[in-house]
């Protein structure tokens, strides 16, 4: 070996040494893994090429369970702006479907007897029929409200065109059996409020009026549970809905004594105005 040689193999020699040491020294490559967000590629075969693939992240448990949607208050059917309660401590009393022959009438006395006002929510056919009754009602001071030409519980589903058409006719009706009447208020069939008709009871001054007790006299329970459920969900500010039209309101009728005094007694009896 010549003398040159020998220089060379010994830097090789040197190298190797060196490198084998820097490379020993070394620590290993650090991987992060970046949760994949939106928008973000997901990562290709070739980044895990030099290990096993990464396994996924197990989806969160809830630890509690998800909040349920809360009910509607009672009595609730539409918009927050239908009129719910009286504004006051005082409950107002509204009779439904009416003016009719046989019930209408002995409402109107035994309100009377009793120094009490309410507001009656006249429909459309009934009045074309018996416009007298409606004088009466405004002759004795309550108040009118507009329950639609023909108590169509879909009404507020139609056109606004329609709606309009339905509520201004039920209010021409009225107006002819007494000329000048004002009509504050507009109840729909069934409470079945939609967005639509408050819209157009609105524009033609009216109020959208609901309710915040319902004894469901309409389905003709006895004249005890009537009274028993009108008294146990009245507070101080409800809207008592009856019916004095409609069908058979005998029972309706023979509640009404009881449930006036109580509660005339516990909160005083106010007329919607």
């Amino acid at each position: 070996m010549t003398h040159r040689a020998a220089i060379v193999s010994a830097l090789v020699v040197l190298a190797l040494l060196v490198g084998g040491r820097w490379a020993l020294g070394r620590g290993p490559v650090e991987t992060i893994l970046v949760e994949q967000g939106p928008g973000m590629p997901a990562p290709s075969a070739s980044e895990h090429a030099g290990g096993p693939s990464p396994k996924p992240s197990p989806t969160p448990k809830h630890t509690t369970p998800p909040s349920k949607s809360p009910k509607p208050p009672k009595g609730a059917g539409g918009p927050v702006r239908t009129q719910r309660l009286t504004g006051s401590k005082k409950v107002a009393l509204t009779f439904d479907d009416g003016p009719q022959p046989t019930w209408t009438p002995k409402v109107l006395d035994l309100l009377r007897r009793n120094g009490v006002k309410a507001t009656f929510c006249l429909v459309g056919t009934e009045v074309h029929q018996y416009p007298a009754l409606v004088q009466r009602i405004v002759r004795e001071g309550h108040t009118l409200c507009n329950h639609t030409w023909h108590h169509e519980f879909d009404l507020g589903t139609k056109p606004e065109a329609e709606i309009r058409a339905n509520l201004e006719a039920t209010n021409r009706e009225i107006r002819r059996a007494v000329p000048g009447a004002k009509i504050k208020y507009f109840r729909h069939p069934g409470g079945l409020w939609t967005a639509a008709a408050v819209k157009v009871a609105r524009e033609l001054g009216m109020t959208a009026l609901g309710w915040d007790v319902d004894p469901l006299d309409w389905k003709k329970p006895s004249a005890e549970a009537i009274r028993t459920r009108v008294v146990n969900q009245a507070r101080p500010g409800s809207i008592v809905l009856l019916h004095d039209g409609g069908g058979d309101r005998s029972a309706t009728l023979a509640a009404c004594p009881a449930i006036v005094s109580e509660l005339k007694r516990k909160y005083g009896i106010v007329l919607l105005r």
